[in-house]
């Protein structure tokens, strides 16, 4: 019983189908049959609502001169040939009406060569206007993103035949990124007609729209005024005038927006990396140059997560998406343990010898650039997105990105964290006496050694998620923590040493003032007038932004 219902239920639906699609066939089999413009026009805007593939497919091809006229008993029969062809070029013909082939009394397909038989008649006119229903399609599409784009694509063109079909859109659409692109595509459209009062009534409805799409031609029209091309009264010129400046406001205070939110993930990336290395200098009193290899560790190791990932589950899909999780967690590890190696074997020797220690570091950084251009090569790796880090969402215009968000959000998370830590757990207890006052914590007990090495362990797992983190908005080369290294040890140095809100102030403020400044100096320059004010600023003020208090020195 329930195949038989499921029978009929299909029956049904094939049947509702079936009789959906024929009234737009007829009328484009009439349109291409009928020897009168003015019908064929008038009858092809009648097909724009037409959600049938075939419908356009066949238009399309009418308009490349692809359909062909077939005799049949006094009756002129509109097809089309198959994309598929035999071995001699020909093709089988597909009506217009219905989509399916021709067929001789046997019932076997008929095929046709192209060069021997009449396609339908076209003219210029004739394929504008096709061309004006393929474009209109696009206003039925049922993906908002796709819709909007074709909307914009079609304003763009500043057809008045689009007029009546946009307005007759935007009073039935929903989605209200689709209403504000059909405005704008209404406004633009008309900016370039003659009736001043529709003119002057679309340079208003611009610049209340912060139309960005539609400042050109503002621009221009605003060109052709003032070179007596074109005649606009006084009231059309002011608000000529009013509607691109409102829209070059607009559109700073979005590149602003921008800037800032792009500041803030660069600064959030800052911090993450720069939070261990304020931890191990505050504690250790070590430069240690090799902070950026480890953060290059940690993106190296959410690439070979990635590829396990991609191997045990595809490119894609649920198992993928949950890479960049394990990846985080790889990282830390990865990064600790190299932090951890580097700590035991080398840099406990060197303690209260920053010279020596800043040189061995050094030396560490360019064997780590060279194993990983051995092992990975010196092409930059590809690490992808998860979905769930992929694309982004819209205000005002700005694109803010996912992965981004993440890397924000994240921060705060890793500050909350490493807060804890110092203040709610006895290693973060110990971390702070050694801090304060490192023989009379060891006096009291404290095992200064093991401090050390959890303190520079943690620390170097910090990087390690910092450049997990870099892989999903930044290159992962074997140069990525030279690039980030010096920013750094800005952040700790402005900051106050071992100052975790000073840490935090610095980090940000750093991210935001480059990004501010590289638009209007450059990356280079940008760069160098940031490290030219820090140093400016530490003339004045060596301690840092925030003095961190020992029973050593009192600041």
């Amino acid at each position: 019983m329930p195949a038989r219902l499921l029978s009929v239920f299909l029956l049904a639906l094939f049947s509702l189908c079936a009789s959906a699609a024929p009234a737009h066939r007829d009328a484009l089999v009439k349109a291409i049959l009928s020897e009168d413009l003015d019908e064929q026009i008038t009858t092809l805007r009648t097909l724009s609502s037409t959600d049938d593939a075939f419908v356009q497919q066949a238009l399309a091809a009418w308009r490349q001169g692809s359909v062909y006229l077939y005799d049949s008993n006094d009756t002129r029969i509109p097809f089309l040939l198959d994309a598929a062809v035999d071995a001699e070029g020909r093709a089988k013909g597909l009506t217009v009406a219905d989509g399916r082939p021709f067929v001789d009394s046997s019932g076997k397909p008929l095929l046709f060569l192209p060069a021997e038989i009449t396609p339908a008649d076209t003219s210029s006119k004739l394929r504008k206007a096709i061309k004006t229903t393929l474009d209109l399609f696009a206003l039925n599409n049922p993906d908002n993103r796709m819709r909007r784009d074709a909307v914009t694509k079609i304003g763009q063109e500043q057809n008045p035949e689009y007029i009546p079909f946009l307005q007759a859109r935007l009073t039935k659409e929903a989605d209200p990124q689709v209403k504000r692109a059909l405005a704008e595509a209404v406004a633009i459209t008309e900016l370039a007609a003659e009736d001043p009062a529709t003119r002057l009534k679309a340079i208003v409805a611009a610049g209340t729209l912060n139309s960005i799409n539609s400042l050109s031609f503002l621009k221009s029209l605003q060109a052709d005024a003032e070179a007596n091309k074109t005649k606009l009264d006084a009231a059309s010129l002011a608000a000529l005038r009013k509607s691109i400046y409102d829209i070059e406001q607009y559109i700073w205070r979005g590149n602003m927006f921008g800037t800032a939110f792009r500041g803030l993930s660069l600064g959030a990336v800052l911090l993450v990396a720069a939070l261990g290395l304020a931890i191990t200098f505050g504690l250790m009193g070590v430069i240690n140059m090799a902070h950026g290899e480890v953060m290059m560790v940690g993106a190296y190791s959410a690439f070979v997560v990635q590829n396990y990932f991609t191997r045990w589950f595809g490119p894609s899909g649920a198992g993928f998406d949950s890479y960049f999780l394990a990846a985080l967690a790889v990282s830390f590890l990865a990064a600790a343990t190299v932090g951890l190696l580097l700590e035991r074997g080398i840099i406990r020797f060197l303690y209260k010898r920053p010279l020596e220690s800043l040189l061995a570091t050094w030396g560490v950084s360019l064997v780590l650039q060279q194993l990983f251009r051995h092992i990975f090569g010196a092409a930059n790796v590809q690490v992808s997105s998860p979905s769930w880090l992929s694309g982004s969402f819209e205000v005002q215009d700005v694109l803010l990105a996912y992965n981004r968000i993440f890397v924000i959000g994240f921060a705060g998370l890793i500050v909350l964290a490493t807060y804890l830590l110092l203040t709610r757990t006895s290693l973060g207890l110990q971390i702070r006496a050694v801090m304060q006052n490192r023989a009379m914590a060891s006096c009291l007990g404290v095992r200064v050694d093991r401090v050390n090495m959890m303190t520079f362990a943690f620390g170097s797992g910090l990087a390690g998620m910092a450049g997990a983190c870099l892989s999903q908005i930044g290159n992962v080369g074997p140069s990525l923590g030279q690039n980030y290294i010096v920013d750094c040890f800005m952040v700790v140095v402005l900051g106050g040493v071992g100052n975790l809100v000073g840490t935090i102030a610095a980090a940000f403020g750093i991210g935001m003032t480059d990004q501010m400044l590289q638009p209007v100096l450059g990356a280079v320059m940008g760069k160098i007038i940031v490290l030219a004010g820090i140093i400016l600023f530490l003339q004045w003020r060596p301690a840092g932004l925030f003095v961190t208090r020992t029973r050593n020195l009192e600041g």
